[in-house]
């Protein structure tokens, strides 16, 4: 079992990484284009573009292409965020070639034919309408918003309707082409295979494509980002849907390994404090959690909790005096050592087929430049030490905090600490 990588004369990575005892094969193209890369009219192009690849291509219809992976029992998908988007299949590893072939085939030359672009803008605008039907999503997006004002990480992947309508086909092929590059693409495969062949069988697919390089990111600058207060969006739900923000680390800072401690203690288990103290003590929420982003410039560590709005006041004081205690008093021995077992046995578990080995090599070529080993993420976790959990959670709960809420609420204060 190993990790190889190669840069194409293209520009295109290509990272795989062997599993012996495996049958099964993974593979996925990367591109480091999301959301957060679209200007005006273009918000929720990365998305469009998602959907459309799937709708076929100058050789393939859309159902040519779902039968032959059906054919041979494989999933095929893809997925949007606001820095990236990936699409992938799984097979069985006699069927890599085929995996090759269509995957390239949709990433590179997608048809973009002018009646399935207006059917699948239909879809999306459906979805869009289901989004903003699910508070408990809906009010994540609240928070981005408030978070970075005025900037695209603020922003829905989706787009909104407006310019989902208005998007025009050659706006939609030009952002492909524009993006859509091979220096701007990682290729990750895990599995049954052989890391020449694939590469030789990628090669010879991508032969031709423009290499370019990949398009700068606009980063997030203070007089357009600065974290608003509070944010309250009405909706006639049972339930009252909280957030709590505060920024968090950009994706390449050192201190990612200490801030996932941070995270787990805060309320990444049924034994953080969150939840023990929100659900176990209490009986207020059913769902409690923290979770952590990194973006290539910024980052935010949030907390959700959905509750009977009668009951959101006193959630948002818990959730604000356990960020208070965690600020003021880092956390125990016994915390660390929980979070360090639970960090490593997750990393560990999470491995066990293609498809998290593929997903592991490449997100993390794309967005941190190389594939650390699993040994080395163990080293790190291990080495994060209490006065550097004390001194992280000092400098990011003790500062500024956005609450958004989604619910049956017309008073902004609901929000306010």
């Amino acid at each position: 079992m190993g990790i190889s990588e190669v840069v194409t004369d293209c520009g295109l990575t290509a990272v795989t990484e062997s599993m012996p005892g495996s049958r099964s094969v993974t593979l996925g193209f990367w591109v480091g284009t999301g959301s957060a890369d679209e200007d005006g009219p273009l918000w929720g192009a990365s998305h469009f573009l998602e959907h459309l690849l799937f709708k076929g291509t100058e050789r393939r219809s859309a159902r040519e292409i779902s039968e032959a992976v059906d054919a041979v029992g494989g999933d095929i998908n893809a997925f949007t965020t606001k820095e990236y988007t990936s699409f992938y299949v799984r097979l069985l590893a006699e069927q890599l070639e085929l995996g090759l072939d269509i995957l390239s085939d949709i990433l590179w030359s997608p048809a973009f034919r002018p009646d399935e672009v207006e059917s699948e803008r239909q879809v999306i605008l459906e979805e869009i309408l289901m989004h903003n039907d699910e508070p408990s999503d809906l009010v994540h997006e609240v928070l981005a918003g408030v978070m970075w004002p005025g900037h695209t990480l603020g922003r829905e992947v989706l787009g909104d309707e407006a310019t989902i309508v208005g998007m025009t086909r050659e706006a939609i092929a030009g952002f492909h082409a524009q993006h859509y590059r091979p220096a701007n693409v990682v290729f990750a495969a895990a599995g049954a295979l052989d890391h020449d062949r694939v590469v030789e069988g990628l090669v010879g697919r991508v032969d031709g494509r423009r290499g370019g390089d990949a398009p700068l990111r606009t980063p997030p600058v203070p007089s357009t980002s600065a974290a608003e207060p509070t944010a309250v969006v009405r909706r006639d739900t049972e339930q009252a849907h909280l957030a709590v923000g505060v920024p968090g680390l950009a994706r390449r800072d050192d201190r990612r390994y200490v801030l996932s401690v941070l995270d787990h203690v805060l309320g990444g288990g049924m034994s953080s404090r969150l939840f023990q103290a929100v659900r176990e003590e209490r009986g207020l929420a059913y769902s409690v959690y923290s979770y952590r982003q990194a973006f290539e410039h910024t980052g935010v560590l949030a907390v959700y909790a959905g509750t009977s709005p009668e009951k959101a006041p006193e959630v948002l004081d818990l959730v604000h005096a356990e960020l208070d205690r965690i600020a003021e008093d880092g956390i125990t021995a016994a915390e660390l050592e929980v979070a360090r077992g639970h960090l490593r046995g997750s990393l560990v578990l999470g491995l066990e087929d293609s498809g998290s080995r593929m997903s592991r090599i490449g997100h993390a070529r794309l967005t941190h430049g190389r594939v650390p080993t699993v040994e080395e993420l163990e080293e790190r976790f291990a080495a994060v030490t209490l006065a550097e959990v004390a001194d992280l959670a000092a400098e990011l709960l003790g500062g500024p905090r956005s609450v958004a809420v989604v619910g049956p609420f017309d008073d902004p204060k609901i929000a306010e600490r």
